[in-house]
């Protein structure tokens, strides 16, 4: 009788075959693409929550946003988005972040993530870089204005119909859509793109979807740029999908967890640990449109999340806000903290306060801190 895999807090782990134990012969690597995965739990589990906005009460299950992920992918192909083209999103964790992800990889095209904090030069770089077909934006943070800083990069939009800018700069630049009930000139918002996409005949989504594989790029992210220009990494729907499949794996995660996720999307912490985590193993992804520690507090709560993600300082955050003591942390399981070094005292405090993270995960870029837990529990 095999002995059963427990977590570090002494839990019993799901009974299933383990990556790190097998080496590389027990490997399972699925061959799905995102829209294949996403239409799966469409049709296994229809009604369960994928997608929270617990501050706002916005709630998805898997059947409803994967119908609106057709509807934008129908939208998309309306403007000309097709197989290889390039769409850029600079947003927040916006609601539609996701939907716009989902789309692209549907119809073979591939999501350009643009970092939320990019001033001009650095955002006329990656499009140009890029050979950014679409951009798609919000209106920006309390630092950066996008709609300005987009059309100081396209003055053109300012002059022409939606859809037929044409850009001596940015010749592959073709469409800007804002994601929102606001309308700009010549933009495209969210609203007009779904009623676009309701000429798309349905077989021709359809058709695209048959032409998408696994193997194909739907990701591009780019590096940070410290060691030179930002440099486009691409990414196929193979790489990220077994990716955060693994990370769940290692983690136990099962249909039952619910993520906590307020870390940005547009990197690579954000879409490929969070939410390709989540959308291999069919669980609730519960998102936080930008970091603020008491939203993280009140949805973990709310939501009796079991896991967290978070880099140090949103951590730190947390455990000193004032009204901590309010909220019940009692479900919180596990949980993945990176991005940079995790301090030792910080790992005690996140066990003594977030009392049911036991078994969290200090990932120190890219696992180079793995036995970091098992320092802090000998001493």
């Amino acid at each position: 009788m095999s002995k059963a895999r427990l977590d570090m807090a002494g839990r019993p782990l799901p009974d299933r075959t383990y990556p790190a134990e097998t080496g590389s012969a027990g490997y399972q690597l699925y061959e799905r693409t995102l829209g294949q995965w996403l239409e799966h739990w469409a049709t296994e589990t229809p009604d369960k929550e994928y997608i929270v906005y617990s501050d706002r009460d916005l709630r998805f299950t898997w059947s409803k946003f994967n119908e609106r992920v057709d509807n934008l992918a129908k939208g998309l192909i309306s403007i000309g988005v097709k197989k290889g083209s390039n769409v850029g999103i600079w947003a927040t964790n916006v609601p539609d972040w996701l939907t716009f992800l989902y789309a692209t990889a549907k119809i073979g095209a591939v999501l350009v993530t643009v970092n939320t904090n990019y001033k001009q030069a650095e955002l006329e770089y990656l499009c140009k870089d890029s050979d950014m077909h679409t951009l798609c934006i919000t209106d920006g943070t309390w630092e950066c204005n996008y709609v300005d800083m987009t059309y100081q990069m396209l003055p053109e939009l300012r002059e022409c119909q939606r859809g037929h800018l044409q850009s001596e700069r940015f010749p592959y630049l073709k469409n800007v859509v804002y994601i929102g009930m606001e309308k700009y000139r010549g933009m495209f918002n969210t609203a007009e793109l779904l009623l676009l996409g309701q000429n798309v005949d349905d077989e021709e989504l359809l058709r695209m979807k048959s032409q998408v594989s696994c193997h194909d790029v739907c990701n591009m992210q780019y590096t940070s740029g410290t060691t030179g220009f930002p440099k486009g990494v691409m990414l196929t729907h193979y790489n990220i999908a077994n990716d955060g499949y693994f990370t769940g794996e290692n983690m136990g995660f099962t249909q039952d967890d619910r993520l906590c996720v307020c870390v940005p999307l547009f990197h690579c912490f954000g879409v490929v640990l969070a939410t390709m985590n989540c959308l291999t193993h069919g669980c609730t992804e519960v998102m936080v449109e930008k970091f603020d520690p008491l939203v993280v507090l009140a949805s973990v709560h709310k939501e009796r999340c079991t896991a967290l993600y978070g880099v140090p300082t949103m951590f730190i955050a947390e455990l000193n806000h004032p009204m901590f003591p309010m909220f019940d942390m009692s479900s919180l399981r596990t949980g993945i903290m990176a991005g940079s070094l995790c301090p030792v005292d910080l790992m005690k405090q996140v066990s003594e306060k977030e009392t049911a993270i036991d078994d969290l995960k200090a990932e120190v870029e890219r696992l180079k801190n793995r036995s970091l837990w098992e320092r802090i529990r000998n001493k």
